[in-house]
């Protein structure tokens, strides 16, 4: 595969994504589409309120544009643009409804957890179709074994875990977005070694259109991604390690959003059980917040964190 298609994917992405930001920030902003703070959570976000949110759109289109120049539309192209634009789809609509109808938690638990489903389901039919193997590999081996009809549970198990762990992390300014281009960076290694093209491109501008993002979403940030940023990258990194049959591998590639989603179901186990905390404040990236680290401290200590996780995953496959 030509490096050059994955330097202009990035590229193509990255300046889509800059271009976008001056347009749909003060429009954002204009529709008063700001952002409803939690009043539970650490009282210095909450000088926040009002920063304009649903910037995963700017996101979800420079990805889309990028995607569809350089990809060769197999069928991996399909499940990838289900997965990131069906999950992103349900963000939307969770954002939509926080912002026009001032509910801070958006959809219900039932309603987000039906379209989640409903896409996996999607995502399962397409990859039944295109004929995607059902054996699970073990990172940094040859071996494997073949779940069968229990691998499509798998892949819906999968595809909640990963889009809603990525949401939990996307709690401070450029945290997500950092942490998910070095992911998607570890990602594009791992398509290129596997020869998942159509992986290896939208990996490659997934990075370039978060990283334009963060152009505007770096302390202090002037736009967020919202649950629509969030579940498109959580729905496409999780797709991007089934077609390249790196499922478990997404475990430590992605080990930061992992550490946060398990924080967030310590922290509630123990509460029910004990009617103790574990932390001062889950996800686990506000603990540290509330124990006195600076915002942007939390922030570059979690990328150090993701980028020696990215590392390691990738020495499992070259």
């Amino acid at each position: 595969m030509d490096m050059m298609v994955i330097l202009f994917s990035i590229g193509t992405s990255f300046l889509i994504a800059v271009l976008l930001g001056p347009l749909f920030i003060p429009l954002l902003r204009r529709l008063k589409f700001g952002q409803q703070i939690r009043t539970e959570g650490p009282e210095s976000h909450l000088k926040k309120s009002g920063t304009p949110t649903m910037g995963g759109i700017i996101i979800m289109i420079a990805l889309m544009i990028a995607f569809l120049r350089f990809s060769d539309k197999s069928s991996e192209f399909w499940v990838l643009l289900t997965a990131s634009l069906g999950f992103g789809l349900v963000g939307f609509l969770d954002d939509y409804i926080k912002i026009v109808f001032k509910r801070s938690l958006g959809l219900t638990a039932r309603q987000k957890l039906f379209g989640q489903l409903l896409f996996s389901v999607v995502v399962c039919a397409l990859l039944y179709n295109m004929g995607h193997s059902t054996e699970i590999m073990i990172p940094g081996t040859d071996l494997g074994f073949d779940l069968g009809w229990f691998y499509y549970p798998l892949v819906v198990i999968i595809m909640f875990a990963a889009s809603n762990s990525v949401n939990f992390t996307d709690g401070l300014d450029g945290l997500l977005a950092g942490t998910s281009a070095i992911a998607f960076g570890a990602f594009t290694i791992v398509a290129l070694q596997t020869s998942a093209y159509e992986s290896a491109v939208f990996s490659a501008a997934m990075i370039g259109a978060v990283l334009g993002f963060l152009v505007y979403n770096a302390h202090p940030a002037k736009v967020f991604m919202g649950d629509m940023g969030s579940l498109g990258i959580g729905g496409g990194i999780a797709a991007v390690a089934i077609l390249t049959k790196t499922e478990l591998l997404l475990i430590v590639i992605g080990g930061v959003f992992v550490i946060e989603m398990l924080s967030v179901i310590l922290q509630v186990s123990s509460f029910k059980l004990r009617g103790k905390r574990i932390f001062k404040m889950s996800p686990i990236h506000h603990h540290f917040e509330l124990v006195g680290w600076s915002e942007w401290k939390v922030v570059t200590v979690f990328w150090l964190v993701g980028l020696l996780l990215a590392a390691v995953g990738v020495l499992f496959v070259i």
